[in-house]
């Protein structure tokens, strides 16, 4: 046996050549604020996140990423290849408890779900390396698609989502996988149903909620994905043959801009009921208040009206009785001046006898005198 002087020498010399094998075929790792900071600052960053639950997975997704960094960064540029544990973010980018790989391009994010095998793995990474997602908009969403006169640019599989849909960002990722593996047959894209693709969510009646609506555009048809399943995996399958199980629908043509403010009043109908509800209750609610304010003073002219009217029939009343009296008092005068008059006539009458009485012997007399004269 030797000296223990030259075991301890061995074991020195034995160290200096593990350990270098032993660093190369291990990341460099950061945690959670290291790699926020890289993937915004980074124009590419290779991300492995790794779990206490699956660590002898990691490793060996490790070890081949570890024999292709060299590689990688000659052949990409100035990149970073890093090792993430436990990390609360995985679960932004994993739909199962085994370790993921994330490319990221300029804070764009595609998944590498392959084998571990460097060949492969540097390959595919090669390939992802440009975005793949085109983002549509109203005014580019038909000249592009042609969906409506054909499909003649292709297959088109498109999610419509909005701002503030958590699993449309959770799902970004995904559909950039699915992009960039279907590059060559492929058109994948994204609509802002929110912003500046309204109207083109209208024109396909997505309403106005937070849910992502993807929809597989093909031959003058189109398929709606309604699986729960929006890994790389199940959303690959559809575009490559399972849509065949869906019913084909037709393509609607864009709405005319009256059949568009109609959709709108229905989305927001069907989105906010309670709001609309009370917007249509509240203009009926004023009207009838202000009818039955005006309808409160009515009575009052009414009253006052009834009181003329009561007033004018009791005049209308009373006033054939005091004509009735005037004509009672009109008769009685009458009667007594008729009376009056009967009981003078008789003595005018006798007045007048004595009168014509007189006259013949006056002249007689007056003719006596007038013959003495003579």
């Amino acid at each position: 046996m030797g000296s223990p002087r030259t075991w301890a020498v061995l074991l020195v010399a034995l160290a200096a050549v593990l350990l270098p094998l032993t660093e190369g075929q291990s990341l460099q790792l950061a945690d959670d604020n290291e790699f926020k900071k890289m993937i915004t600052e980074e124009q590419f960053v290779l991300t492995l996140f790794c779990t206490d639950a699956n660590e002898e997975r990691c490793e060996e997704f490790e070890g081949e990423m570890a024999a292709i960094r060299e590689d990688f960064i000659d052949t990409i540029g100035d990149a970073w290849v890093i090792k993430v544990l436990n990390s609360y973010l995985v679960t932004d980018f994993s739909w199962s408890k085994d370790p993921v790989i994330v490319f990221f391009r300029s804070g764009l994010p595609v998944i590498y779900d392959g084998p571990a095998n460097e060949e492969v793995m540097l390959e595919t990474l090669m390939r992802y390396k440009e975005p793949s997602v085109k983002e549509l908009t109203d005014v580019t969403f038909e000249h592009q698609t042609q969906a409506a006169t054909g499909a003649t640019t292709g297959d088109w599989f498109v999610m419509f989502y909005n701002d503030e849909c958590w699993a449309c960002f959770r799902m970004s990722a995904a559909l950039e996988t699915v992009g960039c593996k279907h590059r060559d047959r492929l058109n994948v894209a994204r609509v802002n149903k929110q912003t500046h693709g309204e109207k083109t969510g209208r024109r396909f009646s997505l309403g106005l909620d937070n849910n992502p609506t993807l929809i597989f555009f093909r031959a003058g048809k189109m398929y709606k994905y309604t699986l729960n399943q929006h890994d790389p995996e199940s959303m690959s399958s559809f575009v490559s043959g399972f849509y065949k199980n869906y019913p084909a629908e037709s393509i609607p043509l864009p709405k005319t801009p009256f059949d568009d403010l109609v959709q709108l009043c229905v989305d927001y109908i069907q989105e906010y009921p309670a709001l609309v509800g009370v917007g249509v209750a509240l203009p009926i609610l004023l009207l009838l208040a202000f009818y039955f304010l005006m309808r409160s003073e009515e009575p009052k002219i009414k009253k006052s009206k009834k009181k003329k009217k009561d007033k004018d029939s009791k005049d209308s009343k009373e006033t054939p009785k005091a004509s009735k009296k005037d004509k009672d008092s009109k008769e009685s005068s009458k009667k007594d001046k008729d009376s009056k008059d009967s009981k003078e006539t008789p003595k005018a009458s006798k007045k007048d006898k004595d009168s014509k009485e007189s006259t013949p012997r006056a002249s007689k007399k007056k003719d006596k005198e007038s013959s003495k004269d003579k």
